[in-house]
């Protein structure tokens, strides 16, 4: 067995084992430190047996008796009945809050990540933490998505994680009726879980195609409870139409493929469709949210490319003018360097130098990595290999790093 395996495993189950493990203890604060107790145990003892035949069973188990030794531990410490009972006589103290009705989906991540996005929480912090205990994105990613430094967002995760246990928030699909209030954050979370997957922060991969995935389907599960929702029309439309490229954004060897050289033919077609069907949805005077204007907008951006033939059938302009609009109704970072790109391709590489000046996102390698190409395309040379060093220096994904390293090797000697 390798580390790479048991990532993988982590990566993919960690979402239902947290929901798992607090369906049958209810003690948020304690699942986290016990689910990675039993991580650790894997990693020591799994390369020695081998891996057992249900994984995630396994660290299941192990996290469960790690919960029950922190429970009888503190109830020995405080002198107090353990806090162990049966589902049946916890249904009978709460009066059947703590369960799900039912009625409304059976869909233990759903009903998770709408026990995160609780109205107690405020949406920055209710949307981070879906992130990491729904999605398992590491606290540095989450950090980055939000563009905070990690022990900002790790002390945040902590007080939203206490504020459920305060607040004694149920691990529940609420009643339709009290969706609406969560139904942006919820959109929030999938939007920011499918960027952390369709560019992660740190790790070995340039995609993970699982959790972005995951963003997909919550996208979609939760537009099927409240299906006139602008917000979760446009969302949808937008990483259908970003998930299409999958297939073609990494290469036989596993090395990054740019956009402008990726296999049109790669890209999937059906998701094409639906997604611009559903962009054709909302055409017209639709009231809209700015969040719901925002999603529509990139969607928009993504149509452009992914209704071209070739890259040099891209309107540019047009491009730069939908990030214009998406400035002015969901201003962020990330989309004023975005803009820039686009602005560079419709300009020149001068211009969006220029504008890349305004563009401010601390601790982010992709600022410096379009200086470095834009530079490079100028051939401002020694510039171009400085940028390049800094956007290495503050790079964590390897693969980009293969990618970056790559480029700054291609420059002609300065």
């Amino acid at each position: 067995m390798t580390a790479a395996e048991l990532e993988r495993v982590v990566r993919e189950e960690w979402g239902r084992l947290v929901a798992l493990l607090l369906a049958r203890y209810r003690r948020l604060d304690l699942v986290e430190d016990a689910l990675g107790d039993a991580v650790e145990a894997a990693a020591r003892t799994w390369p020695a047996g081998g891996v057992p035949d249900n994984p995630a069973g396994w660290l299941h188990r192990a996290a469960g008796r790690r919960m029950v030794d922190q429970l009888r531990a503190e109830a020995m410490r405080q002198r107090r009945a353990p806090l162990l009972v049966t589902e049946a006589e916890r249904g009978a103290e709460t009066g059947g809050v703590m369960a799900d009705p039912g009625d409304l989906l059976e869909d233990d991540l759903l009903r998770l990540v709408l026990m995160c996005t609780h109205p107690a929480l405020r949406p920055e912090a209710a949307a981070a933490l879906a992130l990491r205990l729904v999605l398992g994105v590491t606290t540095h990613d989450v950090a980055r998505l939000f563009l905070v430094p990690e022990p900002t967002m790790a002390a945040r995760l902590t007080r939203a994680r206490k504020t459920i246990v305060a607040a004694g928030i149920p691990f529940a699909v609420p009643a339709a009726s009290e969706l609406p209030e969560r139904i942006d954050t919820v959109a929030r979370t999938a939007y920011l879980a499918f960027t952390a997957g369709y560019a992660p922060g740190s790790g070995t991969d340039l995609l993970r195609a699982d959790l972005a995935g995951e963003a997909v389907r919550l996208a979609r599960v939760v537009r099927a409870l409240s299906p006139d929702e602008p917000v979760l029309t446009a969302l949808l439309a937008l990483v259908l139409l970003q998930h299409s490229r999958r297939d073609a954004r990494v290469g036989e060897r596993g090395e990054l493929v740019l956009l402008a050289d990726q296999d049109r033919a790669l890209w999937r077609r059906d998701e094409i469709d639906e997604g611009l069907a559903l962009i054709g949805e909302l055409a017209g005077p639709t009231p809209m949210t700015p969040a719901a204007a925002g999603y529509l907008l990139q969607a928009r951006i993504a149509a452009e490319h992914a209704t071209s033939a070739t890259p040099d059938d891209v309107d540019w302009r047009r491009i730069v003018s939908h990030y214009d609009l998406l400035l002015r109704v969901a201003p962020s970072p990330a989309a004023e360097l975005a803009r820039t790109v686009a602005v560079a391709e419709a300009d020149g590489p001068g211009t969006g130098l220029a504008a890349l000046d305004a563009v401010r996102m601390p601790g982010s390698h992709r600022p410096a990595a379009v200086r470095a190409d834009l530079l490079a395309r100028l051939g401002r040379t020694g510039e171009a290999r400085a940028a390049y060093a800094e956007a290495i220096g503050l790079c964590r994904n390897e693969g980009e790093l293969a990618h970056l390293r790559e480029r700054l090797d291609r420059l002609d000697p300065a």
